[in-house]
């Protein structure tokens, strides 16, 4: 998904970040809006973090954001910014002022760091159902639009992925994700985000993986 000059994203573990560039808060209201509709799969369920940089923002602009945004399903839990207006009125409407402290890169954790086990799902998710291991999850059924994934390590779909997939949750930038119909609302590995791509075709075993820092996907071979 393309930036604009006003609408940054990347992904965090705890959601999306958005951060906002120079312009009138109208303006900047509106370019999201806007962003937000020509995405609305993409965003649905989404928890949002929202980073102003000076704009002063006002509780009644502050809290109409939240309630538009909460009418489109998408969660507001932060805005970050550095004018003290705004951090008072995050801080009133019961908004984060700042993020969690990000985990350590792979490469920096112990090489003899042993193994969590995988988790095993026995089911098809069902929309509303959110899954989360710290570690592998392999699901012997469909993930539906609606349900979530997130796991630390790889996650792997005997069916059909079309839900909300997030593997390498902790910065992992090896983990996979596989499915034998990969087609997910959002896809993410560790920071990196991508919307599933128009299908052409019928469907296929397919591997998503981080190649010189872009998602790309390929046929699942063993």
């Amino acid at each position: 998904m393309p930036d604009t000059p006003l609408i940054q994203m990347k992904g965090l573990r705890d959601g999306l970040l958005v951060t906002l560039g120079q312009a009138a808060w109208p303006v900047l209201e509106s370019a999201l809006m806007t962003y937000i509709e020509k995405n609305e799969a993409f965003f649905k369920g989404a928890r949002l973090a929202l980073e102003v940089g000076n704009q002063p923002l006002k509780v009644m602009e502050l809290s109409t954001l939240r309630d538009t945004l909460s009418e489109r399903g998408i969660t507001l839990w932060a805005v970050i910014g550095d004018s003290p207006l705004t951090q008072n009125t995050a801080q009133m409407l019961g908004l984060a002022t700042r993020l969690h402290k990000p985990a350590p890169p792979v490469e920096t954790q112990p090489a003899h760091q042993p193994e969590t086990a995988a988790l095993w799902v026995h089911k098809t998710l069902r929309s509303g159902v959110r899954v989360e291991h710290n570690g592998n999850v392999v699901i012997l059924g469909d993930v539906n639009p609606g349900a979530e994934v997130i796991a630390s390590g790889s996650v792997i779909v005997w069916g059909r992925l079309r839900g909300v997939v997030h593997a390498g949750a902790e910065g992992d930038q090896h983990a996979l994700v596989c499915a034998l119909d990969l087609a997910p609302t959002q896809l993410r590995i560790a920071g990196q985000i991508a919307l599933s791509p128009r299908r052409e075709g019928d469907p296929h075993p397919e591997t998503a993986r981080l190649r010189d820092g872009q998602l790309q996907a390929e046929p699942w071979k063993p």
